[in-house]
């Protein structure tokens, strides 16, 4: 019996390849009735949702295999494509993507005007409010959760998932009429002739769109604080004029990775090596990897003081009158990253697990991205000389932790005037 569902299965396939249907669903309906193991459950699942035609039983089949098997690409696609989340004609081969435009293209762009006197509302950076530079009235902003995190599966399946931007922007000022070129990764610009600030709409066609933002929760003479406290106590002395630090918003990908991950190996017990094995549950959320390749180093270092899960929903007016850049790294390229990161955290949570193994090995082929976000971060930005070369440093516009580059050679003491004063 242990290998008559199996048989059953594989009869259903045989007979789903040759296109005769009707035969193919009786061998897998068999094979439910009497399957004893996982994986069988699961392909009779798969392959009968690809059977039939009514779409209550095709989406019944394949909740059930997701059920058995909730990482399953093939299963996650086809569901996807059964919501109306995916189409069919928008899947792409990754090894083969269609060329992307690198012509110059218009795009939207937004701008804030004051309800009371028409003048530019800018984002504050206390963290809530849209103000009115003339009249100084207050719009203050509603922190709205994230309602879902996009899907990892669909967004690979088109051409989005693998693309980053190449082609160069146009906006209409609205406030003069002026039309500018921008940077592909420009996501916000302030108008030079009239100063209105505008957020641009990106092309959600050709890539991912933001989904969350962390507000920035301070303004710059606090920045400035800061950087004076951070540089005093590291007693560095900058030899030359410091510019105060810039405020930015920084995309970062954030991926959500379940599985399980097998494992054996040897340990030492009664005066002679045993093997052990087990399997290792696998559950990150929001592993984060920052989406821009300048400073990724000291990005890095403040990604883990952001409370990523609890981002806000995204909302473009927390980038008015403040630059923000759309991301370099395309998504696949940052999930291998993430992927990466979760498995050597994984070799140590067995390794804490376990004391003392020695020959450890293990399989990550059952662990899978599941979802994602692009969220903004804010920072301050700053370098200040010193022996001919600038050094970074970074304040995590949140928190306000600072993290920067200090010379190689011993830290000095700190007698020069900041700002040049």
């Amino acid at each position: 019996m242990a290998e008559y569902d199996n048989d059953m299965v594989r009869m259903g396939i045989i007979h789903y390849k040759s296109g005769e249907f009707p035969a193919a669903r009786n061998y897998f309906e068999r094979a439910l009735m009497v399957a004893d193991d996982h994986e069988s459950r699961f392909r009779a699942n798969l392959y009968l949702s690809r059977v039939v035609d009514n779409p209550k039983e095709k989406r019944h089949y394949l909740e059930e295999a997701l059920a058995l098997d909730p990482a399953h690409a093939e299963a996650r696609r086809e569901l996807a494509i059964l919501d109306g989340k995916l189409k069919q004609e928008d899947i792409v081969n990754p090894n083969a993507l269609p060329t992307q435009s690198t012509d110059t293209k218009t795009v939207q762009a937004d701008r804030f005007t004051c309800p009371k006197c028409g003048g530019r509302m800018v984002f504050d950076g206390d963290g809530h409010t849209l103000v009115c530079e003339y009249c100084t009235r207050n719009q203050v902003l509603d922190n709205q959760a994230v309602e879902e995190e996009q899907d990892f599966i669909v967004a690979m399946a088109t051409g989005k998932g693998h693309r980053k931007p190449v082609a160069m922007q146009t906006f209409h000022c609205q406030g003069c009429g002026a039309d500018f070129l921008l940077p592909p990764t420009a996501k916000s610009a302030v108008c030079a002739y009239c100063a209105s600030a505008h957020v641009i709409e990106g092309d959600a066609r050709e890539l991912v769109e933001p989904d969350a933002i962390i507000p920035m929760a301070f303004k710059q003479r606090e920045a400035i604080r800061l950087l004076v406290e951070w540089v005093e106590k590291n007693k560095i002395e900058p030899q030359g004029k410091v510019q105060p630090p810039r405020g930015v918003y920084l995309p970062v990908w954030t991926f959500d990775i379940v599985g399980n991950v097998p494992w054996k190996g040897m340990i030492y017990r009664n005066k002679k090596y045993v093997p052990v094995s087990d399997v290792h549950p696998v559950l990150f959320n929001d592993v984060s990897i920052p989406a821009v390749k300048r400073l990724s180093e000291l990005v890095s270092r403040l990604l883990p003081e952001f409370d990523l899960p609890n981002a806000s929903a995204y909302n473009p007016r927390y980038l008015a009158g403040w630059p923000a850049e759309v991301y370099e790294r395309s998504m696949s390229d940052a999930s291998l990253d993430a992927r990466q990161q979760a498995v050597q955290h994984i070799k140590k949570q067995i390794n804490i697990k376990r004391s003392g193994i020695t020959d450890l090995s293990y399989s990550t082929n059952s662990i899978s991205i599941v979802s994602f976000k692009l969220i903004f971060v804010p920072v301050w930005i700053t370098t200040y000389p010193f022996e001919d070369r600038l050094y970074t440093v970074l304040i995590n516009g949140a928190s306000g932790q600072v993290h920067g580059e200090t010379p190689e050679r011993g830290i000095i003491d700190w007698l020069g005037n900041l700002f040049g004063k």
